[in-house]
């Protein structure tokens, strides 16, 4: 009777030191992590240099059939409780939309509207009292962002569906974390697109990988629905509130990141 925490995106940066903190007990009561990612090779160097019993799924989650293969995983596993769902897996382009393959558009819709919103469906019914989900959505999701309009609107999306199941799930002590980083210095920037966006957007700073993931690891454990790492960020999003668009915009404009 396994109690296990799924978390997307294992192999690399975020998802990976998810992985490390659950297995140093920064999330209670977790027999197995399962680590999807789509390098095997890292997944197996993942696998070894944990202490908990760590099973790897080598996916592409824009394919359908790795949603059906993890959930028959999960039926075939007897007794299985999911304590933990981590959808970290990502994908961005910086630049105009006009400019962005669309190939590389379906993959980031992929990624982060349908991956999550498919696995939650798939892990739910595995799901008890006490189980969490944790949704890493991003800065960007607090204002349209020219540029990055796609990724953008894609966290916002995860931010709102985030905060709007928690509600929906609040009777049974299962909540949903949104949360919402900087930038961090992980292979996401490796392949950018536009590189002059990507640099002056990033000129708000970076945040850092393991603290990031202690927070989010913290808040939802709390139960958090809310789980913005850093102070300056909270200022933008309350910020975002009160301050029309247009202003917003002329404040990006100002401070060099448009």
């Amino acid at each position: 009777m396994p109690t296990i925490a799924i978390v997307t995106g294992a192999s690399s940066g975020l998802g990976r030191e998810f992985v490390r903190l659950i297995d140093a007990g920064e999330f209670p009561h977790i027999d197995e992590i399962w680590a999807v990612a789509r390098r095997a090779e890292r997944l197996d160097a993942l696998v070894r240099t944990c202490s908990k019993v760590v099973r790897p799924f080598c996916l592409d989650l824009t394919d359908p059939d790795s949603y059906e293969l993890l959930e028959s995983a999960l039926s075939e596993t007897p007794a299985a409780r999911v304590a933990l769902l981590v959808n970290n897996a990502g994908a961005g382009s910086f630049g105009d939309l006009a400019s962005i393959p669309r190939e590389d558009t379906d993959r980031m819709l992929s990624l982060l509207v349908r991956a999550p919103i498919e696995l939650i469906y798939r892990t739910l019914p595995f799901m008890r009292e006490g189980s969490r989900i944790i949704n890493v959505a991003s800065v960007a999701a607090f204002i349209p962002q020219p540029r990055l309009s796609v990724y953008s609107a894609a966290k916002r999306f995860i931010l709102d569906v985030s905060r709007s199941l928690d509600v929906e799930l609040s009777g049974t002590n299962i909540h949903v974390s949104a949360v919402c980083p900087k930038f961090m210095n992980t292979e996401f920037l490796d392949a950018p697109g536009d590189t002059r966006a990507a640099r002056k957007m990033c000129r708000i700073g970076f945040e850092n990988v393991s603290r990031v993931a202690h927070k989010a690891l913290r808040a939802a454990r709390a139960g958090r629905s809310l789980c913005i790492p850093s102070a300056d960020m909270k200022a933008l999003y309350a910020l975002s509130h009160v301050a029309p668009y247009p202003a917003a915009v002329a404040i990006e404009r100002l401070i060099g990141v448009l």
